[in-house]
């Protein structure tokens, strides 16, 4: 386990490195060198709109690579997914600018983000189904929540590179081809993991299915709808946190606040590694006490926390900043930290990896993917602290505290073994 833990977090960080630096590359420089003929805020907006576009593609490559997972396997999931969202990755930084090549630059943009979405889409599906279900039960959700590790990591990298780039490059040496090393990197980073994952058997419960569904898809739609829906309006507000607190706020607090981008990715960063050193305490809390109790409180907590978190924010004062990103993203990870056990849990074997992708990339797309443009849009419309922003977050909190409610339990109970009766020995 803790092999397969590790090849499972090392791939969903490096898949997730190459998502989330597209993210604060459209934050930061994107919207200029591409769509140079917007105003600023525009740009920015623009910028968004392409990072979108990879939440679109999601679902879509949820459903190609589920039916891979369901039909043929989790482990070629893995290989197929990681080559793709690296090749894209690495094409993104090879992309020239609109001043080079007009308006093939942003279509190209948008192309290839499309497959960075599609990729990242099968990726999350067959790495946790492949360590969920060669854990043990009680502690599946600890073992499951090491992928979950892989974004905070993933994010830290793609940022600390970026950091490290904006520290020693000029304004106008990283909008020149600074920006672009990120990307490139990902080539070496997806040769690693295919390395890492070259050893990884076979899911051992996908074995033993002995028919598997002729198209998962369909059977899924047939006999699971409902609870397709519910899971992704479930997942809906994490998506929305993370991505408000990670993206959204690096072009608030930069274009807005006059924070200098090395303070604001320092602030995301530090709140991003406590949250990955606390997730699998999470997980632990999952497998002792349950699944659903766990989601529900950090639903709550998101709603609570969502004013408070942009109040603190607007501030511009790191220290402030800092506190309110981080209370954000502990109570995004006190329901995400036990996803990756919940929703295999969920789907029966047949559909698992079609369901799982499915229900979790479906609420990407209603959390994530129009997140930064509604955050920047209301920012916008408000005075200095953006309430139209927190008032949107507590509400998709509230939307996917409704639908944690409507979902079972799934935690499994221990079998109680009793205990052997000695009778003392008599006469």
């Amino acid at each position: 386990m803790p092999r397969l833990a590790a090849a499972s977090l090392a791939g969903t960080a490096i898949e997730f490195y190459d998502f989330f630096v597209y993210g604060t590359a459209a934050a930061l420089v994107l919207g200029p060198l591409f769509f140079p003929t917007f105003s600023p805020a525009a740009g920015t907006l623009a910028a968004f709109g392409t990072f979108g576009i990879g939440f679109v593609a999601r679902p879509l490559g949820a459903v190609v690579f589920g039916h891979l997972g369901d039909r043929r396997g989790r482990r070629p999931v893995l290989v197929v997914s990681l080559l793709l969202t690296g090749a894209s990755t690495v094409a993104v930084g090879c992309v020239p600018s609109y001043g080079a090549i007009g308006v093939a630059a942003p279509v190209l943009l948008l192309v290839l983000r499309f497959l960075q979405g599609l990729g990242l889409g099968g990726e999350w599906g067959g790495a946790v189904l492949l360590t969920a279900e060669h854990a043990p039960a009680g502690r599946r959700a600890l073992w499951s929540s090491f992928p979950q590790v892989g974004p905070a990591l993933g994010f830290v990298l793609a940022n600390g590179i970026v950091l490290a780039l904006s520290a020693t490059l000029s304004a106008a040496e990283f909008a020149r081809w600074g920006w672009r090393v990120p990307f490139w990197a990902a080539g070496a980073l997806a040769l690693a993991g295919l390395w890492l994952r070259s050893s990884l058997t076979e899911s051992p419960r996908f074995l033993e299915i002995d028919d598997h569904a002729r198209v998962p898809l369909i059977e899924l739609l047939r006999h699971h709808g409902r609870l397709v829906l519910l899971t992704a309006g479930a997942l809906a507000a994490g998506y929305a946190v993370f991505y408000t607190v990670t993206t959204w706020s690096l072009a608030y607090a930069t274009e807005r606040l006059g924070v200098s981008r090395t303070v604001m990715l320092t602030c995301v960063m530090a709140a991003v590694l406590v949250m990955g050193a606390l997730t699998p305490l999470a997980a632990l809390l999952g497998d002792r006490y349950g699944r659903r109790p766990m989601c529900l409180t950090g639903c709550a907590a998101s709603a609570l926390w969502m004013f408070p978190m942009v109040a603190l924010l607007a501030t511009g004062e790191p220290l402030l900043m800092f506190l309110g990103i981080l209370g954000a993203l502990l109570a995004f990870i006190t329901m995400f930290a036990v996803i990756a056990a919940y929703l295999p849990e969920l789907y029966e074997p047949r559909v698992r990896c079609t369901g799982a992708a499915v229900g979790y990339n479906l609420g990407g797309v209603l959390g994530g993917a129009l997140t930064p443009l509604v955050a920047t849009t209301l920012a916008e419309r408000g005075g200095r602290v953006p309430w139209g922003v927190g008032a949107y977050l507590s509400g998709m909190a509230l939307l996917s505290l409704a639908c944690f409610a409507l979902l079972p339990e799934t935690r499994p109970v221990p079998v109680a073994v009793a205990e052997p009766v000695t009778k003392p020995v008599t006469g």
